[in-house]
């Protein structure tokens, strides 16, 4: 069994890699056909791998349920050993299967949306590429190799966001991403400096192993000297501040809405399984360390409790339909940060996973929608293509019940345990940030379904507002595309339903996930009778706040866009200063620009006018250029090549020798005298 283990490991993150290698490096041997096959190959073993080993190690329980593999010693320094391996367990399982199985769709449906883009066989590789490096992020068991992964895919990331390179907003988008990620990996890079320092090792059973047993009491940082800071916390808040970068939490969010500039494939894959989920992972992987400082978990839940609000707030003004669904990625990615910040890092875990399924979804539908308009992305030009697009409307309509949670749907299981374990934390701890983040969670609820149906009703209700040319070519597309939403469709129906039970009150994370002391799902667990049912909770939430607000925000999305637009157009005159801060995404961008991007332009200026060209280039290199030009001048004026002139200059030089010898003489006969 270990050797088969072993086996499938490797080929889980090698078959993509050879699948990127093959489509970019031999990309006009084998043609589009041949890219797009061995990429999507590659991914197809790589699931099958995936589900073979969860099979296994969860399943059957091989060694308790988690399985280890050094694969080699990658560099060994005084005791520090450095390696690349693989840990499988509940967490790395659940990553393998989103991962594998929404890349895979999103390689099938790529051959359709890209079917006439000059750049095809580069974009396979590329997507093939970002799989195998987020599948080497979530695999490793130990720093280094989390290291690797995390910026794998932050690099293949900026490739494919600015993968029209000829775009001007694309390239900006893909340096805007890189540059505000590069500003969460330096403390993501701090924190792993600081878990080395006082843990001697980057190997996470040894981390948690010094973590359990130390509890890194007594132990300090001196940021400001004379000021000692708890290590754990500097550490933990260091390594959430890479997290925060990398799922875009507010105020490193700026990327994300963005990198809509790429294709349609790569938002639905860095939005739904990988990029922006990696930060959640890491957090939850991370558990033991976080659950050792309350400062930290404190910061979590109020970071996220902003996002989940605030970027949720930005999803009603937007009219790009890409746009709506990536802030509404940004609003999720802050409900699974509440979750994190409560404790309850298996319910942020069950979020990512429900949302990977139903966000890649309405992404991917999103794309359809805009192959069919050739693509235009203004919801504003759009309108009633229920009639045209059947699959893709059912489909979105999936996806937009399991995004606003509406009962039965998969984001109704894990929004609401999300926003009943926010609840729980709130009546025990009586904190403010506790308190804020419960409102923050509830309101999310009723602005969650407002922005999305409001788009739902934009695009596929009301009256059709494209010209004439668009409406006579409107029709599905082909299979390439319908058969991933309908693929997707199933488990944003019914994956919540189905694993509810097991990955929160079953146990399923308890050898991968550490638990603060007050348990939030504990306590949940303890307040249901007779335990937890899954129809019980389904019957508990038609009687619970997040249900009515969700019915109000699709009563308030078809009366503001289908029974009365007027009213919606008064409502934005009537509200325009903060429809103006919304429109503007808070300012962050212009105080970014102004202040960071500006500011460092000024600073570049100076440096260049003062020191480079004044100081290096003026006083350094041309100054010591003049000086030596100087001197020359004033030699050859000595060497005139007439002979009257060096006799001279003999004869000078004759009497000068002869009044240094006589001087002495004189000045003594005088001194006598």
């Amino acid at each position: 069994m270990q050797n088969t283990l072993i086996t499938l490991s490797l080929i889980i993150p090698l078959a993509p890699l050879a699948g990127a290698l093959l489509a970019g490096l031999f990309g006009k041997t084998i043609r589009r056909s041949g890219a797009h096959w061995v990429t999507i190959i590659g991914v197809a073993v790589s699931f099958i791998c995936s589900v073979l080993v969860f099979k296994y190690v969860i399943i059957d329980d091989f060694n308790g349920g988690k399985f280890t593999y050094v694969v080699y010693q990658w560099l060994q320094s005084d005791n520090f050993d450095f390696h690349i391996g693989f840990l499988i367990d509940g967490l790395t399982a659940v990553m393998l299967l989103v991962v594998t199985f929404v890349s895979l769709m999103v390689h099938i449906y790529t051959i359709g949306y890209m079917k006439d883009d000059p750049g095809y066989q580069r974009f396979f590789s590329y997507i093939a590429l970002f799989t195998f490096s987020m599948l080497m992020l979530v695999m490793a068991d130990n720093f280094l190799q989390l290291f690797f992964g995390w910026e794998a895919v932050g690099l293949v990331s900026y490739l494919l966001i600015g993968f029209w390179y000829k775009k001007e907003t694309a390239i900006f988008a893909n340096l805007k991403a890189f540059l505000v990620n590069r500003v969460g990996d330096f403390g993501f890079l701090l924190g792993i400096a600081g878990v080395l320092y006082f843990a001697d090792s980057l190997n996470y059973a040894e981390v948690f192993a010094h973590a359990e047993k130390t509890k890194f009491s007594g132990q300090v940082i001196q940021i400001i000297p004379g000021v000692d800071w708890s290590a754990i916390t500097v550490i933990c808040i260091l390594l959430f501040i890479g997290a925060m970068g990398k799922s875009a939490q507010v105020p490193l969010h700026v990327w994300l809405p963005d990198s809509m500039e790429g294709p349609t494939p790569i938002s639905a894959l860095i939005h739904a399984a990988t990029m922006v989920t990696a930060g959640i992972f890491m957090v939850s992987r991370m558990s033991p360390l976080f659950v050792l400082s309350e400062t930290a978990m404190t910061m979590v839940l109020l970071v996220g409790a902003i996002t989940a609000l605030f970027m949720g707030l930005l999803g009603l003004v937007q009219n790009d339909i890409k746009r709506v669904v990536a802030y509404s990625t940004l609003s999720q990615l802050g409900y699974m940060t509440v979750a994190l910040g409560t404790g309850a890092f298996a319910a942020g875990m069950f979020h990512l996973m429900t949302h990977a399924f139903f966000k890649a979804l309405l992404f991917l539908g999103a794309g359809s929608v805009i192959i069919a308009m050739h693509h235009q992305q203004d919801m504003r030009k759009m309108g009633n293509l229920k009639k045209y697009l059947p699959i893709t409307y059912w489909t979105a309509l999936i996806g937009s019940l399991a995004l606003i949670g509406f009962p039965g749907f998969s984001g109704f299981y894990s929004k609401d345990i999300i926003i009943e374990a926010t609840r729980a934390l709130a009546g025990h701890s009586q904190s403010g940030i506790a308190q804020f983040a419960y409102f923050s969670v509830l309101a999310g609820v009723l602005i969650t379904a407002l922005y999305t149906f409001r788009m739902f009703f934009m695009v596929f209700h009301g009256k059709e507002r494209m010209d004439d040319h668009t409406k006579s070519h409107l029709k599905e597309p082909g299979w390439v595309v319908t058969g991933p939403l309908i693929f997707l469709a199933i488990p944003s129906l019914l994956i919540g339903l189905v694993t509810i039970a097991p990955m929160l009150f079953g146990g399923y994370f308890s050898n991968s996930i550490q638990t603060p002391e007050y348990n939030v799902l504990g306590e949940i667990e303890k307040h249901m009778d007779g335990g937890f049912g899954v129809g019980a909770f389904t019957l508990h939430g038609l009687l619970q706040p997040p249900f009515i607000l969700a019915l109000t925000g699709i009563a308030l999305a078809w009366f503001f866009t289908l029974k009365r637009p007027d009213y919606a157009e008064s409502l934005k005159k009537g509200l325009k200063p903060l429809y103006l801060i919304l429109v503007n995404h808070y300012f962050f961008d212009r105080v970014y620009q102004a202040v960071f991007a500006g500011g460092a332009r000024k600073v570049g200026n100076i440096l260049w006018n003062v020191g480079d060209r004044k100081i290096i280039d003026g006083l350094v290199i041309n100054g010591s250029a003049r000086t030596i030009g100087l001197f020359s001048r004033v030699f050859r004026k000595l060497q005139t090549g007439y002979l009257f002139h060096y006799a001279m200059v003999m004869v000078l030089g004759l009497l000068g020798m002869l009044t240094w010898l006589v001087w002495p003489v004189v000045k003594g006969v005088f001194n006598g005298v």
